[in-house]
């Protein structure tokens, strides 16, 4: 069978991909006892009188919701949350899979900002973090900002923030390869949408200079002008290009060392490549179809390409972040996954490529490398234990010995 007869027979024969395990037996009325009433009523009273307790009495410290309100699933939309379940499904099992944390699909039936950050407040006790997925970026920036000011546990938007810290850990290794500072890096991003604002702006915090980076959007280069009434835009475009250069992409890519697309498919030649910086570095991310494919962007003179495609060298996968860094945050109990620990988790990820073995084709792990989850956890651990937001520190060996107890070292 094909690729689609396959897919649907999985998660048919299944009834999707996700089931309840039980950590204890239930055999005998001693064991009943135990897990249920009336046993179960001694830690919900430790609990009742210190509410972190909650954290050592049930499995809330190893636990994930995966939410969405299905406005943006994959490349297909708005196909509504009954219809995103199957990804928030998958999205669970590579948590378990990859990270041995457990994860919740949660696909809301609103699409009401204030109404999905109310639903998502009132989910706090039951978890340690909120992973929030595939939300249409005319609102998922307002979610995710009204969540963190609410909560006192971790709020990630992977689709910004999982793709802007692996995004980065390429770039960081791509310019290692071609001799050029990261610090110096002429950068353009195309795609202002959710991802495209946000490895912008994890860019910045890694270190790459404001008059070096120039982000395009349907409308060319960014201005306050051409992107009124939507404050994030115009926020960026006021860092960013606080001349008030205008332009086309290919304007913007002339003497460029770096492109990042994450737009849509055959918007750039291999001319426009042509006119960037002596071994530019192009990540072409759209999907299903990159802004340039990468024997053309090779044929305008790129010398490292990255894709968003598992069949082309240098996947920019997101699977290679969001496992590891949300390992990293709940084995501290860290109330936040701040700048620093994303900024720890890219640099992680590129580290583990020593410097000699980085070839064009390779300059980011595979998102099979199990080394990969515990490199993450433990700089995220460190920096979140660093930033003041972890809110139970442990030495190195305990991190590491927890990452043992998990098969992951």
């Amino acid at each position: 069978m094909g690729l689609r007869e396959d897919a649907l027979a999985l998660h048919k024969n299944n009834r999707g991909n996700l089931a309840v395990a039980s950590k204890v037996k239930v055999d005998t009325p001693q064991e009943l006892s135990l897990a249920y009433t009336p046993g179960v009523a001694e830690p919900c009273k430790e609990i009742a009188a210190r509410p972190e307790l909650s954290y050592e009495y049930t499995n809330r410290g190893n636990m994930v919701a995966v939410v969405s309100d299905g406005t943006a699933v994959l490349g297909l939309g708005d196909i509504g949350p009954e219809a995103g379940m199957p990804v928030m499904e998958g999205k669970a099992v590579l948590f378990k899979e990859f990270a041995d944390v457990d994860a919740v699909p949660i696909c809301l039936g609103t699409k009401d900002p204030a109404e999905i950050i109310q639903a998502v407040k009132w989910l706090e006790p039951s978890f340690g973090g909120i992973n929030l997925e595939d939300i249409a970026g005319t609102h998922c920036f307002e979610v995710e900002e009204g969540l963190k000011k609410i909560m006192d546990i971790p709020v990630f938007h992977d689709d910004q923030h999982g793709t802007a810290v692996v995004c980065c850990a390429g770039v960081i290794n791509a310019l290692k390869l071609v001799q050029k500072e990261f610090t110096r890096a002429r950068v353009v991003v195309n795609g202002d949408g959710a991802a495209g604002l946000a490895i912008s702006k994890f860019l910045l915090s890694a270190g790459i200079r404001l008059d070096h980076l120039t982000i395009c959007g349907i409308n060319g280069i960014l201005t306050p002008s051409n992107h009124a009434g939507h404050a994030t835009r115009e926020a960026l475009a006021k860092l960013t290009n606080p001349s008030g250069r205008t332009g086309t992409l290919a304007d913007a890519l002339k003497g460029a060392d770096v492109f990042i697309g994450v737009s849509v498919g055959n918007i750039v030649d291999r001319e426009m490549i042509a006119s960037m910086a002596p071994n530019p570095v192009v990540f072409a991310m759209a999907n299903p179809q990159p802004e340039i494919l990468p024997d053309e962007a090779k044929a305008g003179g790129a010398a490292v390409v990255g894709t968003g495609r598992s069949d082309y060298p240098n996947q920019i996968n997101n699977l290679l972040g969001f496992p590891g860094i949300f390992l990293g945050a709940l084995d501290v109990r860290a109330r936040d996954i701040n700048e620093a620990m994303k900024v720890a988790a890219a640099r992680a990820i590129a580290g583990l490529i020593p410097e000699d073995e980085l070839t064009p084709d390779y300059i980011i792990p595979k998102p099979f490398d199990r080394r990969v989850v515990p490199a993450v956890a433990l700089a995220v651990a460190q920096a979140a234990m660093e930033s003041g937001v972890a809110r139970e520190p442990k030495t190195r060996e305990q991190l590491e010995e927890g990452l043992r107890q998990r098969g992951l070292l």
